[in-house]
């Protein structure tokens, strides 16, 4: 007897399960397909962007030999269109590249404004500090020293890629406007500081024993040597596609 019913039991069980997948198999096989659509949208999404970097490498590439030719209308035109639609990391590049060509034409505010663009849309601090190093030194000798400070003194926390050039640019601004007292700490950093080259210890060391030696008056025409230059970003760097294609 307890056979029979072992058979009932198991009979009714498949029953039972066979009535769960009539019921249920459309929306198993409608998370399939939403799975297999999702994965074609990923795979079409990364290979137009691709092909998007691609075209933009070409373009970038031709711009810059405009530039060494000595064609600046014609880079002008390759970068704008770059600027326009490019990825992320390639518009930040030629915004970059045409505030360039904009201090070439003796034009600083118009390069300072295409680099503050190029930080607002740069896809990690290493293009975007640049950018934003690159606008405040163009200022420095235009703008008042708030703005300079402004600028520069969020790039100098040490976690940030350019913090020594940014602290020797405030600590020149500093000079520049006749205030050395308020420049020693910045020149101090920058004297003991490991991972500084050794030109730039050798400026912050300049300015601190004309600061002791009491000739100030000196320091505005010192401060005149501008710092080291910040890094041109005259080509792409290959975290440009993971870069481009997250944007």
């Amino acid at each position: 007897m307890a056979d029979v019913f072992d058979e009932v039991e198991e009979e009714l069980r498949a029953a039972r399960y066979q009535a769960i997948i009539q019921k249920g198999w459309p929306y198993a096989a409608g998370a399939l397909l939403l799975a297999l659509f999702v994965m074609l949208g990923v795979w079409g999404y990364n290979q137009h962007s691709r092909s998007e970097e691609a075209k933009a490498s070409v373009t970038y590439d031709q711009g810059l030999q405009s530039l060494a030719t000595g064609d600046l209308d014609g880079a002008d035109a390759k970068f704008a269109s770059l600027a326009a639609s490019a990825p992320a990391g390639y518009r930040t590049l030629a915004l970059m590249q045409q505030a360039g060509v904009r201090v070439q034409r003796n034009k600083p505010d118009q390069a300072a404004l295409l680099l503050d663009q190029a930080a607002k849309i740069a896809p990690d601090y290493i293009l975007g500090d640049a950018a934003r190093l690159k606008a405040a030194l163009l200022l420095m000798d235009t703008r008042s020293l708030s703005e300079i400070e402004s600028r520069l003194t969020p790039l100098i926390d040490d976690k940030r890629p350019f913090h020594l050039m940014a602290r020797e640019a405030r600590a020149m601004a500093l000079l520049q406007a006749g205030r050395p007292q308020e420049a020693q700490s910045d020149l101090s950093v920058l004297s003991l500081a490991q991972d500084v080259s050794q030109e730039t210890r050798q400026r912050a060391d300049a300015a601190r024993i004309l600061i002791q030696s009491g000739s100030a008056a000196a320091l505005p025409a010192a401060s005149k040597a501008a710092p080291a230059p910040v890094p041109p970003a005259a080509s792409p760097s290959p975290f440009l596609a993971n870069a481009g294609a997250a944007q």
